[in-house]
């Protein structure tokens, strides 16, 4: 009888502890303690030799978490590429030259040679977003595992959930608010614009077309001048491919972007949303000062976006390469 009770209570202690490490989604930061230990280390890695290349592809890493696990969760489906049958989300007008996919890939490469088929795409994602944000300057935060990839990627998908750069600031709100999260972590998550460039692609609205007439001179009025002016240099009318940096401390993930929306100089019309109500501007103000609780909210933040609606179990699968299903 003592056997079979101390069996019990192993038995349910094993059960508490699995439930306590994985989590409602299923998900847990040592998920590959036995299958692929090294994991981290390698992503670690791999994502300093591509920023040790070119530091911009910090945001792009960033970028690829939000743009996955926004639409339909986080999947590895913004990695997908589109098919003569399909387009896909990396093609969708929200997703316009999204850039890192291939830098994950080759960080996928290296973990496939340490860990065949085991570690999953978007596992890879939010493991090279965390490693962005530190390598630049952030705060780390414990990235939960064991996401699995998605088979499908629709490009009307991510246009129908990502924001688009022309939002209020309460269509900024209702948009955030359908993945859980509350007006000030929407702040908290733009302030990924500290780091990487941007196309003028999501600049123009900011400067050509600001109230529908589509002029030269119908720029968001809020700007700063001579800011806006610099901004049309870059980004003459009808250029959609040029690059422009969202900071002007592009490199380094720190509070110059809420000091710059402040100063109207935030290249997206959704920047320059942020101070548009009384409690955006109390929350830009409050992120902008020396000693913030930004770095340590923001590491929360992607912590929690990394949680978004994850494939687990055997759902998906793992893809061998993450532009095609297997």
């Amino acid at each position: 009888m003592g056997s079979a009770r101390f069996s019990l209570v192993l038995l349910v202690s094993y059960v508490l502890l699995v439930a306590t490490n994985t989590g409602a989604a299923g998900l847990y930061p040592t998920f590959y303690s036995q299958t692929c230990p090294s994991v981290a280390t390698v992503v670690k890695q791999e994502v300093a030799k591509i920023l040790g290349k070119d530091r911009n592809l910090a945001g792009a890493f960033v970028r690829l978490q939000f743009h996955d696990c926004w639409v339909n969760g986080c999947d590895g489906s913004v990695l997908l590429a589109s098919t003569a049958g399909n387009s896909a989300e990396v093609d969708a007008n929200t997703n316009f030259r999204i850039r890192g996919q291939s830098q994950i890939n080759k960080i996928k490469a290296a973990v496939e040679a340490k860990c065949p088929q085991t570690v999953s795409c978007a596992d890879i994602i939010a493991l090279a977003a965390r490693e962005a944000v530190v390598q630049t300057g952030g705060k780390t935060w414990s990235v939960p595992l064991g996401r699995r990839d998605s088979r499908v990627s629709v490009a009307r998908d991510a246009d129908a959930n990502l924001p688009f750069p022309v939002l209020s600031f309460d269509g900024l709100v209702q948009n955030f608010a359908k993945k859980g999260f509350n007006a000030r972590e929407m702040v908290v998550l733009s302030g990924s614009h500290t780091i990487g460039r941007t196309h003028c692609n999501g600049v123009a609205p900011n400067l050509y077309n600001f109230t529908g007439k589509d002029s030269l001179t119908d720029t968001n009025p809020n700007l700063d001048v001579s800011f806006a002016n610099g901004l049309k240099k870059r980004c003459p009318k009808g250029n959609r491919v040029n690059l422009v940096a969202m900071d002007k401390t592009k490199n380094k993930f720190d509070q110059g972007y809420y000091k710059q929306v402040l100063a109207h100089k935030g290249v997206f019309i959704t920047d320059d949303a942020l101070i548009t109500t009384a409690a955006g501007l109390s929350a830009v103000q409050e992120f902008a000062k020396p000693g913030s609780s930004f770095f340590t909210e923001f590491a929360a933040a992607m912590q929690k976006m990394s949680k978004l609606s994850p494939l687990t179990g055997t759902d998906g699968e793992i893809r061998k390469k993450c532009q095609f299903v297997n």
